[in-house]
């Protein structure tokens, strides 16, 4: 049996099994640490019955700076998924649903409008699980490389999840798989 219990610094000494993925993104040190110091309760590990990691979710809160309020590409208060793995022996079980369920109700507990997530155009795994929410736009060469070769970038598709707050429904959009914008886009308005 799997238990969720948020994430110790000693974790980082058995994240073996979900880092060594060619799908996982790894982090220095510092990145881990800073997510565990400024969003403790969106960092979480499931944990296997000999203590191991076999998997977790890092999340944080943010939004745009003020400045930015009426620009185009504004976001305002939300949550975001930076990382979700699970070990390749414990996928098909339902865990990553399990974390990501995890990382959503913290979002609903600060009040969070939507909860979104990039994801590469070429994952299809990822796109499956995540078709609960939808693709609010595409940016293109969000990613530098293209595992498959066929171009020097990859895009990604910013996926969202409306939450309560957002009533009215006005940060997800219809056919966002079009609607395209550069990286530039997203963190400058």
């Amino acid at each position: 049996m799997t238990a969720l219990r948020a994430f110790s610094p000693l974790d980082l000494f058995k994240m073996n099994l979900t880092n060594l993925d060619p799908l996982t993104e790894n982090y220095d040190l510092h990145f881990y640490f800073q997510y565990l110091a400024k969003w403790p309760s969106l960092f979480t590990v499931a944990e296997g019955q000999q203590g191991e990691i076999t998997g977790y979710m890092m999340g944080k809160v943010e939004e745009d700076p003020p400045y930015l309020h009426m620009a185009q590409h504004y976001l305002p208060w939300h949550g975001h998924v930076t990382a979700l793995s699970v070990a390749p022996q414990y996928r098909r079980l339902g865990l990553a649903q399990t974390l990501t369920g995890a990382l959503e109700r913290g979002c609903e507990e600060q009040k969070a409008w939507f909860l979104d997530l990039f994801v590469r155009e070429g994952n299809e795994t990822a796109i499956g699980l995540y078709k609960g929410l939808g693709v609010f736009r595409r940016v293109v060469d969000y990613y530098s490389d293209d595992p498959t070769g066929r171009k020097a970038g990859e895009d990604a598709f910013d996926m969202r999840k409306p939450l309560s707050r957002d009533k009215k429904r006005q940060h997800i959009r219809e056919n966002g798989e079009s609607y395209k914008v550069n990286p530039e886009d997203l963190y400058n308005g």
